[in-house]
Order: structure tokens, then sequence, then C-alpha cells
């Protein structure tokens, strides 16, 4: 869904209760969780350390609980509070260039490891009416060496026709989110005095 003034809570539900039944747009579903790439389409890592220990660890898991790693005012999830569940359905807003673009997303799997290194998080995948096509991985590692880090793992391609023609565009604002996301976790850690 495209518009050119902010959505309401009501429209973004309208949109939801809609397209909530949605397929996935893409057929490698849960291959996020690995480390090989996905032919066809980008293929983006990218990770921050964001302190040492346990408490850090615990405050991560929660941002990722809460959708913190948004980073607000031009990329947010609605509804706000959705729970991190498998089969959870969210809509990704984004405001690119006056323009604000509401996609769906299903949640596909769940991370919650204790060996060989503690990890959480989850990912999503791109549904029927959502601008690109692929799924992301959004975690964080607790090491053997004590440090907790932020990973983003995505594979992607753009889908609609629009997205398309606006490739380079769309990888910017890509990378933008991923900044701006490891900025919002890292803000996340500074309240604990890390």
């Amino acid at each position: 869904m495209i518009l050119f003034k902010k959505p309401s809570a009501a429209q973004i539900k309208t949109f939801l209760e809609k397209t909530g039944d949605s397929k996935f747009t893409y057929s490698e579903i849960g291959q996020s969780i690995g480390q090989a790439k996905i032919k066809g389409y980008n293929n983006d890592f990218n990770r921050v350390l964001l302190g040492q220990g346990e408490e850090v660890f615990q405050t991560a898991c929660e941002a990722i609980r809460n959708w913190q790693m948004f980073p607000g005012g031009w990329a947010w999830i609605e509804p706000v509070h959705a729970p991190v569940k498998v089969g959870q359905v969210v809509a990704m807003v984004a405001k690119v260039m006056g323009i604000y673009w509401v996609n769906n997303c299903r949640i596909v799997y769940l991370l919650d490891e204790t060996s060989p290194v503690r990890r959480y998080g989850f990912a999503y995948g791109t549904l029927g009416e959502h601008v690109e096509q692929g799924e992301e991985l959004f975690s964080v590692e607790w090491l053997p060496d004590g440090s907790v880090w932020y990973v983003l793992r995505a594979y992607s391609k753009p889908r609609f026709w629009l997205a398309k023609l606006g490739y380079p565009l769309a990888r910017l604002y890509q990378r933008k989110f991923v900044r701006e996301s490891q900025r919002a976790m890292k803000r996340e850690m500074e309240k604990l005095g890390n």
C-alpha cells in the first residue's frame, strides 16, 4: 500500500486484516538462519558489538522482543506491540521521499539457542503486499568471550515495479536501515551505562 500521508492505525489494521493470509513471495523460506548466500538475491550480513555479558545480552533480547531495533521516524512496525511469535503478521512501514510504503511480513522462525553460541531473535519474510521479496533475521549473539553482537542477515530483491525502477534508491535505504537499526540497539545499551 502506498500513501502520501502517514497511515492511521485503522488503515494499517484494515490492511493487515485484508492481507494477513497472503503467501510468502519467495520459496527460500527460513534460509536466513544459515550462512550460505541465496542465489538471485542481494545477500547482506551486518553485525555490531553491543557490549559484554549477560545484562547486555538480556537487554538486547528484550529490545528485539519489543521491536526496538526499528529506527522509528521513517521505518517502524505496526502494530507497535505485536508479539514476536511464529506466524505473526506485521506491517513494516517506511517513509521514502515523502511517500509511505506499507508492507506486510510474517515471522518465519524464532531463535533461542544456548550452544555453541547463545542466540536470540527471529526472521520475518515478505508477503504479497511487500515491495521487496526475501527474508530478514534480527538476532543477538553472546559469544564465549563474553561479547554480545547485534546481527542483521537478509536476502532480498525488488518485487514491485517501482522498487525495481528505483533499485539504487531501495539499496540506499536498506543500508540506511542497517545503520540506524544498529544505532537503535546501541541506544538501548546506553541505558545500561555500557
